[in-house]
């Protein structure tokens, strides 16, 4: 019985020491390979027309370390706002195509950039470098007759740590944040709670440190089933903001709700009033 004893101990030593190393493994591989898990660029080149997209100027800007962005431009109509827009984590331009049409068929200008490493933009995604890229995007939109009042920042899931960082350093009419996040860290910790990815990540988005030093008007857009970013991390966000600002939250919307029927319009008319378009042009849109 002794020695049963002593062998059912030692493979619950080995046990316990082969589920330590596999843990100190994983740790490792997400030290490593971060980036990877953070970032899934889609980094083929498409032609905005190809994707649907007609009327678009196929832009190349570059940046002051020497990267060259892809950005889509179309022009204000009728004295409406430039839309300087930062996308998401995954894929590229051509995938936003139906966002985009939507907004400049409501008038609006787009500058939407493809981040380094993405739709055929060069370099590879960082956080320092989509910050620079963000500031290249916004000199170019200033460059192109457009100023702070008739800007727009707009940004999507990851893009809105982009928006919120120029919007508290560079003039803007206002800020819209669609699934936005308090921080990156707290994201991954969300997906990865077994981890300490505290101590792991390089690229952190602090969003909930800029917030504080924005005083445009802010929209935040957040389904209240999104999987991706809870909705917990948005109100977090929301309530370190300064006024005024809103929160659109939408009942049963998932990741991304910006683009839903029932909440376009509803964004089109809060800018339209932020923007000065409602007074200018008639009552808000319906």
């Amino acid at each position: 019985m002794a020695r049963q004893g002593q062998i059912v101990v030692t493979m619950l030593r080995w046990s316990l020491a082969c589920c330590v190393a596999i843990y100190v493994l994983a740790i490792c591989g997400l030290a490593i390979f971060q980036r990877r898990l953070q970032y899934f660029p889609d980094r083929r080149l498409v032609d905005p027309a190809q994707a649907g997209m007609s009327g678009v100027e196929d832009l190349r800007l570059t940046t002051d370390d020497g990267e060259t962005l892809v950005a889509w431009y179309v022009p204000a109509k009728d004295g409406h706002p430039l839309i300087l827009y930062f996308h998401g984590n995954g894929g590229d331009l051509a995938d936003r195509v139906p966002r985009f049409r939507a907004l400049t068929a409501s008038r609006y200008g787009l500058l939407a950039i493809s981040y380094r490493g993405y739709g055929g933009s060069t370099g590879s995604p960082t956080q320092k470098g989509l910050m620079e890229d963000g500031e290249t995007a916004y000199l170019e939109a200033r460059a192109r007759g457009y100023d702070g009042d008739r800007i727009v920042l707009m940004g999507e899931s990851l893009g809105t740590g982009v928006a919120i960082a120029l919007a508290a350093t560079h003039e803007a009419a206002a800020l819209v944040l669609d699934s936005p996040y308090s921080s990156a860290v707290e994201v991954a910790a969300a997906h990865y709670p077994i981890f300490p990815v505290n101590w792991l990540m390089f690229d952190r988005y602090r969003s909930d440190l800029a917030i504080g030093d924005v005083h445009i008007p802010m929209l935040v857009i957040h389904g209240d089933k999104d999987d991706v970013i809870p909705i917990s991390l948005a109100r977090r966000l929301f309530e370190l903001a300064n006024e005024p600002k809103t929160f659109m939250q939408v009942s049963g919307g998932k990741h991304l709700a910006l683009g839903l029927a029932e909440v376009f319009p509803r964004v089109c008319a809060w800018i339209d009033q932020q923007t000065g378009v409602a007074r200018r042009y008639g009552a808000a849109r319906e």
